[in-house]
């Protein structure tokens, strides 16, 4: 028998961009997928077949965390490759965010991405090998009117993952961030029905408008994310580290 494939553990893995990910891997690797919702986890493990595994847990709890990543390598070993896709945006005026919401955009996308990472390392320090991709947005690498929060926990994701890069690079262990831009997900479409009460305009003109930012002329599909995801996963991307990979049709060039 050959050697087992490589573990990768995906968060949010049950829909959108993390569903994605985790059906672009499981040609490669074993896939636990990681998310809230038990049963939005089972549907996706059963659609994509092959070795992947649902873990239903809660990643801004710290013993959830610990817990699933337990279960994940119970079957699975240990985990040579996370994806850290689980988030949340808000959106609205900063007088109407107060100190309490800012924390809580802060806990679902760089405190639980901090806490995942913590649990995968050591597997991957061990193993003197490793992938750890965090899923970001171009809102960390630019400013969007009306998700500052959102805007700054990803310029935090982008900041993370460029310090570990330099920390981990001579361990074998690559830290890269993909920067989607408006990706056609619930994520976009909860902004849309957000800024279309708040505007009293329609969706379909909304969605219209977001399209129209994008020299692409269309939104990004998960699946074009997902390719981006694949590749810096890949053993021949060592040398590859400290990045923020935009996927963005042309939304976003860095000078």
């Amino acid at each position: 028998m050959g050697q087992p494939l490589p573990h990768a553990l995906v968060t949010g893995g049950g829909t959108g961009i993390g569903l994605a990910v985790a059906r672009r891997l499981a040609s490669t690797h074993r896939v636990t997928i990681v998310g809230r919702r038990a049963d939005v986890l089972r549907e996706a493990a059963a659609a994509i077949g092959g070795d992947v595994q649902a873990v239903a847990a809660d990643v801004t709890e710290g013993s959830a965390v610990d817990a699933a990543f337990a279960q994940a390598r119970r079957r699975f070993g240990p985990v040579s490759v996370l994806v850290n896709n689980a988030g949340a945006a808000w959106s609205g005026a900063i007088l109407d965010q107060d100190e309490e919401a800012l924390l809580k955009v802060l806990q679902l996308n760089v405190v639980q991405v901090h806490r995942c990472i913590r649990a995968a390392l050591p597997d991957m320090l061990e193993a003197r090998t490793g992938r750890i991709v965090n899923v970001a947005s171009t809102a960390g690498l630019v400013g969007y009117s009306f998700v500052s929060a959102y805007c700054a926990a990803k310029h935090a994701v982008i900041g993370l993952t460029r310090a570990l890069a330099l920390e981990l690079v001579r361990k074998g262990v690559t830290v890269n961030a993909v920067c989607p831009g408006y990706t056609d997900t619930d994520l976009v479409s909860t902004q849309v029905e957000t800024l279309s009460r708040r505007s009293g305009g329609d969706e379909a003109s909304i969605r219209q408008k977001l399209t129209q930012t994008i020299p692409l002329g269309r939104l990004i599909r998960p699946d074009e994310v997902a390719a981006a995801v694949d590749y810096l996963c890949r053993p021949e991307a060592g040398a590859v580290t400290g990045q923020a990979l935009v996927v963005a049709g042309g939304e976003y060039m860095a000078g």
